[in-house]
């Protein structure tokens, strides 16, 4: 009977999973399912472009995923339950031997009242389209609010104001602009602010969303035809319902190896896990931690099945790359616990860095088994000890 290995999740820590897997595992002796609620794969650092009127290439992942020997899965799943092993589909029930849980975040509200009825969010393809058509129907003077002071308000912000300069667009954060940044950075990003005409309301904690702005904390109010919310991602609560051990941000708690400190059959990978990363601290939701977490938890199952070592590379940060713009960006070099450096890349070279490292994040998902041959381990080929192993 083959090993059942399904994958909840298509973005890019998920889909890396399903192909590395394929590409370790032999097809006689393991069944790889990959579950997405849509047929496409969605290049979710790309959401601000879309949402400005730019055409992103459609991936169908059955395509992405053709000859690798994964069964793609189009269904939303409802629930988990690790005890008999089985996923809930909104129309089925899926059986695993292995699973390796992906399925994600979306925008958080932060419990701020008034975001769910008035704001608008870009955290998936859905919701930065609902944006693109609200966008598309203000007039020369209409007014956007962006909030949230990150990577993901920035690039929404400057985005929107060069493609729609006739728009007047702000942003409010809650510290300074750009305050993780070294100094250099800071300067580029704020010149770049000045001349794409965009307002910072810094140290601007936003208490609520409203038909036509937003009230600060301070009751200040600031009008707004429409706001644009990016204060960080929260989880699905289908991991903390199912049982699963999970952290207080609803992430599942799991190992160096992304395997689940609770359920040893489950493997968590990208924003839904919470894993330890240099120094300590957890890595941050993004996919400069999602696609290293997918090798990692790909390569330890593999491991573990065919009886051999397990694997353990630690996973580090090494730039954030910031779009401002089509034409202007910000590669922010980082220690490996993804604190500031001094050495920075700006402009339009810092803008071409980081196209290349966005296309070669899709291209990397979309061509799961290119490169070196790997040897498709038989589970028969375990050794005593590595049967041991594999156990550990």
């Amino acid at each position: 009977m083959k090993h059942r290995i399904v994958v909840l999740g298509a973005g890019y820590a998920g889909t890396t999973a399903a192909g590395r897997l394929a590409r370790r595992l032999h097809p006689d002796d393991t069944e790889i399912t990959l579950v997405n609620a849509e047929a496409d794969f969605v290049e979710r650092v790309r959401m601000h472009q879309l949402a400005t009127g730019q055409d992103l290439k459609r991936r169908r992942l059955e395509q992405m995923l053709d000859g690798t020997g994964v069964r793609v899965r189009i269904a939303r799943v409802t629930a988990v339950d690790p005890e008999r092993r089985t996923v809930a589909l909104a129309d089925d029930e899926l059986a695993y031997d292995t699973l390796v849980y992906a399925l994600g975040s979306t925008g958080a509200d932060r419990g701020v009242p008034g975001v769910a009825e008035h704001a608008h969010q870009i955290a998936g393809r859905r919701s930065a389209l609902r944006l693109r058509e609200r966008l598309q129907g203000l007039a020369a003077g209409g007014t956007v609010m962006v909030v949230g002071g990150g990577l993901t308000g920035i690039e929404a912000a400057t985005e929107i104001a060069e493609a729609r300069p006739e728009l007047e667009v702000a942003l409010a954060t809650r510290g300074g602009l750009g305050d993780w940044l070294a100094p250099k950075a800071r300067r580029h990003l704020r010149g770049v602010f000045g001349r794409l005409g965009i307002t910072a309301h810094e140290r601007t904690e936003v208490a609520r969303v409203e038909a036509g702005g937003v009230a600060t904390g301070e009751g200040r109010a600031i009008g707004a035809d429409v706001t644009v919310w990016t204060t960080g991602f929260a989880v699905h609560p289908i991991a903390a319902a199912s049982g699963l051990e999970v952290s207080d941000s609803g992430q599942i708690e799991v190992d160096r190896t992304m395997r689940s400190v609770s359920h040893p059959e489950v493997y968590a990978v990208g924003d839904a896990a919470r894993a330890e990363g240099p120094g300590g601290k957890p890595l941050r939701m993004s996919c400069a931690s999602g696609t290293p977490a997918a090798w990692q938890a790909a390569d330890a199952i593999a491991a573990r099945l065919a009886g051999r070592e397990v694997p353990t590379v630690p996973i580090r940060y090494f730039n954030q790359c910031i779009s401002l713009g089509r034409g202007d960006g910000i590669i922010q070099f980082v220690t490996a616990d993804d604190r500031a450096k001094s050495a920075v890349l700006k402009g339009r070279s810092a803008a071409r860095f980081k196209e290349l490292i966005c296309k070669g994040a899709a291209w990397g998902v979309a061509n799961p088994t290119f490169g070196k041959p790997t040897r498709r381990r038989r589970l028969s080929e375990r050794s005593a000890s590595g049967s041991e192993a594999a156990a550990a």
